[in-house]
C-alpha cells in the first residue's frame, strides 16, 4: 500500500558533508568538487529512474549543469561549518505507474519549491525493500540561498520555517490524494502524526543504505538497533491489541489482500518469532473480516472497525432521510419551469422524476445514472428551485475536474470534498438548515469521508443529495458507501441516455455502463469508427487527421483527442500543435516556464489547467483557448465564457489542451471524441472515453497493442482494473529499476 513519507535534513559541512558529492551519489553521476579537488563517482550506482534541474525564473542558464551549480553553493560558502543546502525526501506510490510517479514528483517540486525561488535538483530512486518490493522515493536538493541573475544571494532565513515545513508536510500529502483519486485508486496518505491519526503505534524512521550495509558486514549500527527496537516495541503493543493492526491497516485503504497483511507486520515487529505470534494472532483475531476474492483470485479482507464505520454512516443516513424538509412552494416550482423553458428543450421523462425525488425527499436523496443521461441538466433545474426557497446549494466532489464539471453542467458552485473538509475543520462554511449539498461521482467516496460528510449535514440540519453512475456500484470491495446507501434507501434511475444524438450510440453507451463492452466496440466497429493501424505512432497521426479535418469542417464543435498514459497524450498533443502550425493556425512561438519545465506556447492555442485556483476561477482540467501572451502575462478565454488574464510567475500549472487523459475528461462532454486504445486501458475506461461525446467517436489502435479489432473488444471487456494494484504496479517499478541499471 502507499505510505506516507516526508523528511528534511540539512547538508553541512560541519559533518564532513558536500554538497558535489551529495548530488553525485543522489543522480548516479560522476562530478568533481573543485574547493577540494576531489572527484566524486557514483556512475555505476543502480535503481536511479530520473534527475533532473529545475531552475526559478532569472537563474542562470549554467546551473542547468550539475557540477557548476553545485560547485557554485560550495564556492559560495566561506565557513567551515557552512549549511549548504537542504534536502527533501518523500515516499512515491507504488500503485503508480513510473512515469506517472515522476510527473508527481516533477508538479510538487516546481509548485511548492522552484515557485518560491529555490533551485532544485530532484531525483527519482526505486530501492527493492526487505520484502522484495519496490520502493520508490525521490530526493531534493534545495539551495538554500536567494537566485539573481549573477548567481546566488543572501540566505532565505523564511524558508527555514517550521510552518513552511509543516505546509509541505500537508500539501505533499493533498497532492498524491488527488492523484490517486484521479487514477481510481482506494488508497490515500495521511501527514498527520500516527498518534493524530489514532494510531498507538510509535513512529518508524527508515534505515538507510549505509546502516544497512553496516549490519551486512557485521557491524553494529546504532541507527538499526534503534529501529528494531521501535519495531518490536510496537509488535508487543500489537500482539496485546491485534484489532489495532486491522484498524492501521484500513485507515488509508478499506480492503487489503493476505500479502498486504503480512508486509504490515513484518514493517512492524522485529525477528521471525515475534512476526509469526503476531501474524497467527491477527488472522485469528474477530477483528478480521474476510470478502472471499478479488478478480485476481487473491483473497480480501477488512477490518471490524471499517464495517463499524460503515454501519455508524448507515445510521447517520437514516437519521437524514427521516428528517423532513421544506417542500417546494409555488415560488420554487415557476423557478423550475423558468430553468426548464430556458434549456431550450424538455426535459425527459425519466429526468423529471428524478427532479421530484430531489426536490420532494428529505434531507437525503439518491440519484444514479449512467454518463450522458443528463443527471446534471435536472440538477440545474433543481437548484433553480432550491434557490428560489432561500437553500444555498453547494456541490462537491472527490476532484477538482469532476467539481467542475457539475459547476459547469448544473450552476452550482462548487468545489472539492477535501477542500469542504478542511474548512470545516477550521469553523468555516459549515453546513446549515439553510443549505443542500449535491455530492457528484458519489460512488467515488470511501466509507469513513462519507460517514463524516453525513454526520456533518446532520449535525447542521442540511439536506444531502447523491449522484453517481450504476457502473461504480458494481465493485466487490468492503466500503463502497453509495451502492450501500443506494441499496438501503433506494435510488432515481436515470437511465435514458440523451448526450449522444444517434440512437445507436446511445445503445452503446448503455452496453458500456453494464459491463456489456465488447457488444459496444463492436456496434462502432459496424459503423466504421474503429481502426486499426501497425503501429500506435500510425493510430496517434491518424486520430489528429481526424481531428483537424473536423475542426476544419465545423470550428465552433468542441473535441478532444483522449488516451490513457501522459506519455500518449503528450504526443498527441505534440502532434496537435504541428498540423496546426504547418496550417498557420497558430501565432509565434514562446517559451512559458511551467511546473513541468519550459514550454512552447502561441496565440491560438488550446491550453489546460492543472491546479484548483479559487482565485482566478480554475480548476485541474479547466479548458480555454490562449488568446494573448507576452513576457509577463497570459489572457485566455475560457470554454465557459470568462477571459482571464494572469501573470505568468502567478500560475504556471499549465500545459497544452488538444488531449487529455481519459481520467482527467471523467465527467466532461464534447461534440467529438479521438480515443487511442492501448494495453493499459480496462472497461471502465473504455466506457468513460466512448461516452464523452454528442455527436461522433473514433477509436484507434496499433496491433503492436491489439493484433485485431476482435482482440481489442475482448480484452476492453475482460480487462477491470483492480482498486489494490500494489503488487502489478510493483513489477512495473522493478523492470524499470533494471532497465535502467542496465542501461547504464
Amino acid at each position: 500500500m502507499a505510505i506516507y513519507h516526508f523528511s528534511a535534513k540539512v547538508i553541512s559541512r560541519s559533518t564532513g558533508r558536500s554538497a558535489v558529492a551529495a548530488a553525485a551519489y543522489r543522480s548516479a553521476s560522476r562530478l568533481f568538487d573543485e574547493r577540494t579537488e576531489q572527484p566524486f563517482d557514483y556512475s555505476r550506482k543502480s535503481g536511479v529512474l530520473h534527475s533532473e534541474i529545475l531552475l526559478p525564473d532569472g537563474a542562470p542558464e549554467r546551473w542547468s549543469d550539475r557540477q557548476v551549480l553545485w560547485n557554485d553553493v560550495e564556492w559560495g560558502e566561506k565557513r567551515k561549518d557552512a549549511q549548504l543546502c537542504r534536502e527533501i525526501e518523500f515516499a512515491l506510490p507504488r500503485e503508480m505507474k513510473p512515469d506517472d510517479a515522476i510527473d508527481l514528483a516533477r508538479a510538487f517540486v516546481e509548485r511548492e519549491f522552484v515557485r518560491r525561488g529555490m533551485v532544485a535538483d530532484l531525483n527519482v530512486h526505486c530501492d527493492i525493500g526487505e520484502d522484495g518490493l519496490p520502493k520508490p522515493h525521490a530526493h531534493v536538493m534545495l539551495a538554500l540561498r536567494e537566485v539573481g541573475a549573477d548567481g546566488f544571494g543572501a540566505k532565505a532565513r523564511d524558508w527555514n520555517s517550521t510552518a513552511l515545513l509543516e505546509h509541505w508536510r500537508e500539501a505533499w500529502a493533498e497532492h498524491v490524494n488527488v492523484r490517486l483519486a484521479e487514477l481510481d485508486h482506494d488508497i490515500r496518505i495521511d501527514h498527520r502524526s500516527l498518534k493524530d491519526q489514532g494510531i498507538d503505534l510509535e513512529p518508524q524512521f527508515k534505515i538507510g543504505p549505509a546502516a544497512a550495509r553496516s549490519e551486512a558486514r557485521g557491524r553494529a549500527s546504532e541507527w538499526a538497533e534503534q529501529h528494531r527496537d521501535i519495531a518490536r516495541r510496537n509488535g508487543e503493543r500489537l500482539l496485546r491489541n491485534p484489532a489495532a493492526a486491522l484498524e492501521t491497516l484500513t485507515h488509508t485503504q478499506e480492503t487489503f489482500t493476505r500479502h498486504d497483511l503480512a508486509r504490515f507486520v513484518f514493517r512492524h515487529t522485529d525477528g521471525k518469532e515475534q512476526f509469526d505470534r503476531l501474524h497467527a494472532r491477527i488472522l485469528a483475531s474477530p477483528e478480521l473480516v474476510p470478502l472471499g476474492a478479488d478478480e485476481r483470485g487473491r483473497g480480501r479482507f477488512t477490518s471490524r472497525d471499517l464495517i463499524r464505520a460503515q454501519e455508524a454512516m448507515l445510521r447517520a443516513s437514516d437519521r437524514l432521510e427521516s428528517q423532513p424538509h421544506r417542500a417546494i412552494t409555488d415560488r420554487s416550482a415557476d423557478a423550475a419551469r423558468a430553468e426548464m423553458a430556458a434549456l431550450g428543450r424538455p426535459l425527459g421523462d425519466e429526468q423529471v422524476l428524478a427532479l421530484a425525488h430531489v426536490l420532494s425527499a428529505g434531507c437525503l436523496a439518491t440519484v444514479v445514472g449512467y454518463a450522458g443521461t443528463g443527471k446534471s441538466t435536472a440538477l440545474g433545474v433543481a437548484r433553480a428551485a432550491w434557490e428560489a426557497e432561500g437553500y444555498r446549494v453547494v456541490g462537491a466532489a472527490l476532484s477538482g475536474i469532476a467539481a467542475e464539471n457539475l459547476e459547469k453542467g448544473s450552476g452550482i458552485p462548487s468545489r472539492t470534498l477535501a477542500s469542504l473538509e478542511y474548512a470545516w475543520a477550521r469553523d468555516r462554511d459549515r453546513l446549515t438548515r439553510n443549505d443542500v449539498l449535491v455530492i457528484d461521482e458519489a460512488g467515488m467516496v470511501g466509507t469513513r469521508q462519507m460517514r463524516r460528510i453525513l454526520e456533518a449535514a446532520e449535525r447542521g440540519g442540511a439536506k444531502v443529495v447523491m449522484v453517481g453512475d450504476p457502473e461504480q456500484l458494481q465493485a466487490i470491495e468492503a466500503g463502497a458507501p453509495f451502492r450501500r446507501l443506494v441499496e438501503r434507501h433506494g435510488a432515481m434511475e436515470i437511465t435514458e441516455v440523451r448526450r449522444q444524438r444517434d440512437d445507436w450510440q446511445r445503445t452503446a453507451t448503455r452496453e458500456l455502463a453494464t459491463g456489456r463492452t465488447q457488444a459496444a466496440i463492436e456496434r462502432y466497429d459496424a459503423a466504421g469508427a474503429v481502426h486499426g493501424h501497425d503501429t500506435r505512432e500510425e493510430a496517434q497521426r491518424a486520430l489528429v487527421k481526424d481531428w483537424m479535418a473536423d475542426r476544419v469542417r465545423d470550428p465552433a464543435g468542441s473535441q478532444v483527442l483522449l488516451a490513457y498514459t501522459r506519455a500518449d497524450v503528450a504526443k498527441l498533443n505534440w502532434l496537435a500543435r504541428e498540423t496546426l502550425r504547418a496550417a498557420g493556425k497558430l501565432g509565434p512561438d514562446q517559451a512559458v516556464e511551467t511546473t513541468n519545465g519550459e514550454r512552447p506556447f502561441a496565440v491560438g492555442e488550446r491550453v489546460m489547467f492543472l491546479r484548483n485556483e479559487r482565485s482566478l476561477g480554475v480548476k485541474n482540467g479547466t479548458l480555454g483557448t490562449l488568446t494573448g501572451l507576452d513576457r509577463s502575462r497570459m489572457t485566455v478565454r475560457l470554454d465557459d465564457g470568462r477571459t482571464l488574464r494572469f501573470d505568468r510567475k502567478e500560475y504556471a500549472d499549465l500545459t497544452h489542451g488538444y488531449a487529455a487523459t481519459i481520467h482527467k475528461m471523467q465527467g466532461a462532454t464534447v461534440d467529438k471524441a479521438y480515443v487511442l486504445a492501448s494495453r493499459h486501458m480496462d472497461r471502465h475506461a473504455a466506457y468513460v472515453a466512448m461516452s464523452r461525446h454528442r455527436d461522433a467517436t473514433k477509436l484507434r489502435f496499433g496491433r503492436e497493442d491489439f493484433a485485431t479489432t476482435r482482440e481489442l473488444a475482448r480484452s476492453l471487456a475482460g480487462r477491470r482494473n483492480p482498486h489494490d494494484l500494489a503488487q502489478y504496479v510493483g513489477q512495473s517499478w522493478k523492470g524499470t529499476a533494471k532497465e535502467r541499471s542496465r542501461t547504464r
